[in-house]
């Protein structure tokens, strides 16, 4: 178990190493979930994430002990990073294996900050097999399952208790558990009014299977965009503390993780990845309804998303908004005719982003064809009115998936 004046020795050891990272107010994010709501920027911290924390937490202890020593870890993204620079500034060297099928961007951004890169298998699995195997040739740094590495995340739960000591919630992501087991063990050991609650993708839901078993159980994975906390097994250590500790859990889906992502980029000019999206997604979702109306921190674990997703991800956004409409109508295949469509969108004020214009449709007679549209439109209430005006003017037209 990790004792709360481990997070706090934590605190005063990280305090001119790592950013107090802002707590910022969203007036607009909390009138669209019904609460006060702060967000955790961890985005803005060192690497782009709160990994550096528990990292350097870790490394510090090991560089007194053994200095100059050799360290191994396994990790997509962001435990990479946060161990390859604490390696550097405490003069430690670094091995990171990573999955082949890691962004370029973080293997490059792992290499910059010194560690040597080493790619293994297709997950964050195959790679903690391989940093293991070196176990007799350096020290392995587990990204969650540490204490050391526990205390370090929960200095996060200090800073937001320093910030804003009226605080009634604080919401987090959860992957293999390391970082809510460290800040709930902060702010219950100061606070214990304050409810600590957790998401999980419903791609990796470890933690849920875990409480719901009575012991750490492996889950199956799927694709996700909080790909950073997908992990099929919580931490033995972080286990117990996620029981006894943690006050609720929650599973979010994509639809309104990508929803999350799109409004932290829109309305608070945020860039979080998937995993720091989730506490946004699960108030959108309405999964812990007994927020309303209180003082609540969602902590933005991370940014660190490959620019390539990015467009992906907001084409996701808008058509859960139903900014982005997809529908296909019936046309009679004579002159004129998709002219006279796109004339009528036009005057409802929808902008035509792609058209497939389809005449070998075998279930249509053959003088009839089918276009198939993508529209942009001004929100769900434009959406309807567009789809319902067409169909009021005779229009055969399907919207579904």
């Amino acid at each position: 178990m990790v004792d709360p004046k481990a997070v706090e020795s934590a605190y005063r050891l990280l305090k001119p190493v790592v950013f107090h990272t802002p707590l910022a107010p969203s007036p607009h994010l909390g009138r669209l979930v019904g609460a006060e709501v702060h967000l955790k920027l961890e985005n803005l911290q060192r690497t782009g994430s709160f990994k550096i924390r528990g990292a350097y937490n870790r490394l510090q202890a090991l560089a007194l002990e053994k200095p100059g020593s050799r360290v191994v870890a396994a990790s997509a993204g962001n435990h990479a990073q946060g161990v390859a620079l604490a390696a550097r500034l405490l003069g430690l060297e670094a091995v990171i294996f990573m999955p082949r099928s890691a962004p370029i961007s973080k293997q490059e951004a792992t290499a910059a900050y010194g560690a040597q890169v080493r790619l293994a298998g297709d997950g964050v699995a195959a790679c903690l097999a391989a940093a293991e195997a070196m176990a007799g040739e350096a020290t392995v740094i587990h990204p969650f399952d540490d204490d050391r590495i526990i205390a370090g995340q929960g200095t996060i739960g200090l800073e937001i208790l320093e910030d804003l000591p009226d605080v009634e919630a604080v919401v987090l992501p959860v992957g293999g558990g390391g970082l809510i087991a460290g800040v709930a063990s902060a702010i219950k050991a100061r606070a214990p009014r304050v409810r600590v609650l957790g998401v999980e993708p419903a791609g990796a839901a470890s933690a849920s299977a875990a409480l719901a078993s009575g012991r750490p159980v492996e889950v199956e994975i799927r694709p996700s965009l909080a790909d950073g906390t997908l992990v099929p097994k919580l931490g033995d250590r972080t286990y117990p503390l996620v029981r006894d500790l943690v006050d609720g859990l929650a599973v979010v889906g994509e639809a309104h993780l990508a929803q999350a992502m799109l409004l932290l980029i829109e309305r608070r000019r945020v860039v979080a990845e998937g995993a720091g999206a989730l506490p946004l997604a699960a108030m959108l979702a309405e999964a812990f309804p007994d927020l309303a109306g209180k003082k609540v921190v969602l902590v933005v674990s991370g940014g660190n998303i490959d620019a390539n997703l990015i467009g992906r991800i907001i084409d996701r956004g808008l058509v859960r908004s139903r900014r982005i409409i997809r529908f296909s109508v019936i046309l009679d295949d004579h002159p004129g005719a998709l002219a006279r469509l796109l004339t009528r969108l036009a005057l409802l004020r929808a902008n035509v982003l792609q058209l497939f214009h389809d005449r070998l449709d075998q279930d249509l007679p053959i003088d009839q064809s089918r276009v198939g549209l993508v529209v942009e439109t001004r929100g769900s209430d434009h959406a309807g009115d567009i789809l319902r005006v067409l169909a009021e003017e005779g229009y055969d037209v399907d919207s579904g998936p």
